[in-house]
């Protein structure tokens, strides 16, 4: 488009600059993208946001593992990690019910405190999406 191959970097972002486009670099740790078939994670992605006449463009660079469908729930114990199954025998059924990865999860994405998260977790009967959507 702009003849590429010998652009300097500095005089292509002003180029963009002055076409009203912004590019920013995100600190993005990992990337889920969620599909029909399964998902696809990226471990610390390159990604960029481009804003171009109010519409934003990401690009992911890295390298993706296609990962079952789980759903959130899975993305939830791949990031928690098993940290739950040391908990004990008195515990294990309240566990079992609404896992400690998903209440944590619930309360960082809605940005509300573990036991508003907990509550409605269980009023969804576990369900992350409908939990996390109610918050928002």
């Amino acid at each position: 488009m702009f003849g590429g191959g010998g652009l300097n970097p500095r005089k292509m972002k002003q180029m963009m600059k002055q076409m009203g486009i912004d590019v920013d670099e995100l600190d993005a740790d990992r990337v889920v993208i969620e599909t029909p078939d399964d998902d696809l994670v990226f471990e610390a992605p390159q990604v960029t946001r481009m804003d171009a006449q109010g519409q934003q463009t990401y690009q992911i660079v890295g390298e993706a593992e296609a990962v079952a469908d789980a759903g959130l729930d899975g993305a939830a114990a791949a990031v928690e990690g098993d940290a739950d199954e040391s908990s004990s025998d008195d515990t294990a059924s309240e566990t079992d019910a609404i896992p400690e990865a998903d209440v944590s999860l619930v309360a960082d994405r809605a940005g509300v405190p573990e036991s508003t998260a907990r509550e409605t977790l269980e009023a969804h009967d576990g369900d992350l999406a409908a939990a996390i959507a109610e918050l928002e």
